[in-house]
C-alpha cells in the first residue's frame, strides 16, 4: 500500500471516530486522546492529522460542502427560475447537514473563520476559504442558468449575496430546535420566492436604486475584508 493510500485511510479513520464519539458523548467531553485510543492510533500521530477537534469539524465540514456541491448541481436546470434553483440549493444544504446539527455552531465558525485567529489556524482559514469559493461557484451556476436573468447591475454581485442568505438560512438552522428543524424548511420555501421576486423587481426604478444601494454597501464591506 502506498504512503499516500495509508495516511488518507489514518486521517479518514480519525474522523469517522471523532464523528462516532461526537454522537455519543457530545463534542465537549470528546477530547483529541480519546479520539485517538478509539481509532487506535497514537496521540502524537493524531496530532500530526488534526491538531486540534476544531481542526477535525473543518474537514468535516468541507467533505459536507463538497457532497452539497454534488447533490445540488444536477438540480440546476436551464432556465428553471432562480427562486426554484435557490430553494433546491438551500434545502439540499439542510439534508446534507442535518445528521450533524449537533455541532452546527462550528461548522459556521468554520465556514467564516475570524482574521484575528492565532497561526496556527492559517490551515483552517485556507480551507474555509476555498470551501466559500466553490459554494458561492454553485450559486453563480444557479444564476447563469435561470431564467429571466437578473439586471446586468447586480447578475455579477448576486452569487455573493446568495450565499450571504445562504449563511443566514445555516444561522438559524443551527439554533432551530424544532423537531427534524422543520422550521428552517419552512424558512427556505419562504425566503427562495421572495428573493427570486426582489431580484426581478430590481428591474423597476424605484427598487432598482435601492438594490444597486445595497450592492455597493456589499462591495464596500468586501473592499475592507
Amino acid at each position: 500500500m502506498a504512503a499516500t493510500d495509508k495516511s488518507e485511510q489514518t486521517r479518514r479513520l480519525l474522523l469517522e471516530t471523532a464523528l462516532e464519539l461526537f454522537r455519543s458523548q457530545g463534542y465537549a467531553k470528546t477530547t483529541m486522546r480519546s479520539i485517538a485510543e478509539a481509532a487506535e492510533v497514537s496521540v502524537g500521530n493524531a496530532y500530526y492529522y488534526f491538531r486540534s477537534k476544531d481542526e477535525l469539524v473543518a474537514e468535516l465540514y468541507r467533505f459536507l460542502q463538497d457532497e452539497h456541491r454534488t447533490r445540488s448541481l444536477p438540480l440546476l436546470r436551464e432556465g428553471h427560475n432562480l427562486g426554484e434553483h435557490l430553494r433546491l440549493i438551500l434545502l439540499a444544504n439542510l439534508e446534507v447537514m442535518g445528521p450533524y446539527h449537533d455541532f452546527g455552531a462550528h461548522f459556521m465558525r468554520t465556514a467564516m473563520p475570524s482574521s484575528g485567529r492565532a497561526p496556527a489556524y492559517s490551515r483552517h482559514a485556507a480551507g474555509a476559504g476555498v470551501g466559500r469559493a466553490k459554494s458561492i461557484a454553485l450559486f453563480r451556476q444557479a444564476v447563469t442558468r435561470s431564467r429571466p436573468q437578473p439586471p446586468l447591475a447586480i447578475r455579477d454581485d448576486l452569487p455573493e449575496l446568495l450565499w450571504l442568505v445562504h449563511m443566514g438560512v445555516t444561522l438559524f438552522w443551527i439554533y432551530d430546535r424544532s423537531p427534524g428543524q422543520h422550521r428552517s424548511r419552512r424558512l427556505v420555501e419562504n425566503v427562495a420566492p421572495l428573493a427570486a421576486k426582489l431580484v426581478i423587481l430590481s428591474r423597476l426604478p424605484v427598487v432598482r436604486n435601492i438594490v444597486e444601494d445595497v450592492v455597493r454597501l456589499f462591495q464596500g464591506a468586501r473592499a475592507h475584508d
